[in-house]
């Protein structure tokens, strides 16, 4: 039930009847319909319930850490500087290379454990740190096996255009045709990837790459997702709009022509605070633009072992809030339904009937209150389901 002149949308002294996995009514306590005076009762003693959140934009799994490549960094190399130095992406492909999948697993669930007790609900995974067949393909096994070994739900985006490994070193193309397309058809293949994604950056791939990658997925009937205008403006999140492409991310360099074209497809903006944070960039995403644009705006963690080593998305609440002035009421939204949105998902992301019974009940009096405190996590509980 949506309340579209309230703030938030909240009702107050609120019923939400859960039946079958599902909300079957939402609405003032005191509109609460007869048919359901037989329900079990759990009284909530007047804490807010939110849709359960939504992180739409992780790479969770991976082995190893870029903790030396942090202080590199604080020590005044850039991003690209260290990439170019064979650090950044690269070096992560070698840790998870060498690593089991018992071991990516074992790791990549205790980044998840976190993001559980802080309410998600909802989690996307990212392939490429593989950038070969085996490890593209074991990543993407790693975050099914997530899905079906703690109460969450995965979505995976295959990555495989994110950055060129050291074996095909200024061999972009040859990389894309050899090892890219062919491990993403085989990812097809085996039902381990929901949305294909890629970084189009100058130190990455070119517009033109990443839409041979792209048309790849259009023929697979796979929708596309694109890391964009992150370092630089090369068009990305155009490409990404002319394949109508559920997001667009990063975006701090995009330009208003930019802009008008995720508006016309429809492409969700996810802005990601944690790596303009790790990374002490300047240059903000144009967020005026996307309201005067009407641009859903999604937030999420980034969570990475390098540009964004982020593993809150209540600390990513109050990060969009104050690096890049989103409202509270933005930030919520954020972490529900357009993050919901930018995984192409139409079942989660709001309170309403007929939704999926994922709800995150807090210890707060506002909901503000979610995206103002700092290394606070007010959760009480998770429901998924009717619970018992």
């Amino acid at each position: 039930m949506s309340r579209q002149d309230v703030p938030y949308g909240m009702i107050e002294n609120a019923a939400i009847v859960l039946d079958g996995g599902q909300i079957d009514w939402v609405g003032p306590l005191t509109e609460l319909p007869d048919r359901y005076a037989s329900y079990r009762v759990h009284d909530l003693d007047g804490r807010l319930v939110t849709p359960g959140l939504v992180d739409c934009h992780t790479h969770i799994v991976h082995g190893g850490d870029r903790a030396v490549e942090f202080e590199m960094r604080l020590n005044g190399a850039s991003y690209e500087e260290v990439a170019r130095a064979g650090g950044g992406i690269v070096s992560t492909v070698s840790a998870t290379r060498s690593a089991s999948e018992e071991t990516l697993l074992a790791e990549a669930l205790r980044r998840v454990d976190v993001l559980i007790g802080e309410g998600v609900t909802t989690i996307e995974i990212k392939s490429g740190y593989g950038l070969d067949r085996e490890t593209e393909l074991r990543m993407l096994r790693v975050a099914r096996t997530i899905g079906k070994q703690r109460d969450i739900r995965v979505r995976t985006s295959f990555l495989g255009a994110h950055a060129t490994p050291a074996d095909y070193k200024h061999r972009d193309d040859a990389y894309i045709d050899e090892i890219c397309i062919p491990t993403l058809r085989e990812a097809q293949a085996q039902g381990l990837v929901d949305a294909v994604d890629g970084f189009c950056e100058g130190i990455a791939f070119s517009p033109d790459q990443i839409a041979r990658v792209f048309e790849v997925a259009r023929e697979l009937q796979l929708p596309v997702k694109l890391h964009a205008e992150q370092l630089s403006n090369l068009g990305g999140a155009k490409l990404a709009a002319r394949f109508g492409a559920l997001s667009a991310d990063h975006l701090e360099y995009l330009d208003e022509d930019g802009v008008r074209a995720m508006a016309a497809s429809g492409t969700v903006a996810v802005i990601l605070p944690g790596a303009f944070y790790t990374l002490r960039e300047t240059q903000a995403p144009p967020i005026d633009a996307f309201r005067k644009h009407a641009v859903p705006m999604a937030l999420a963690t980034d969570m990475n072992p390098g540009s964004s080593p982020l593993n809150s998305l209540l600390l990513t609440m109050n990060m969009g809030c104050t690096l890049f002035r989103l409202t509270p009421e933005e930030a919520l939204a954020g972490v529900t339904r357009h993050a919901a949105r930018a995984l192409g998902l139409d079942d989660v992301g709001t309170v309403a009937v007929g939704k999926r019974a994922e709800l995150a009940v807090w210890d707060v009096q506002h909901p503000a209150e979610l995206a103002y405190r700092i290394g606070y996590n007010p959760l009480h509980a998770r429901i998924i389901g009717a619970p018992k």
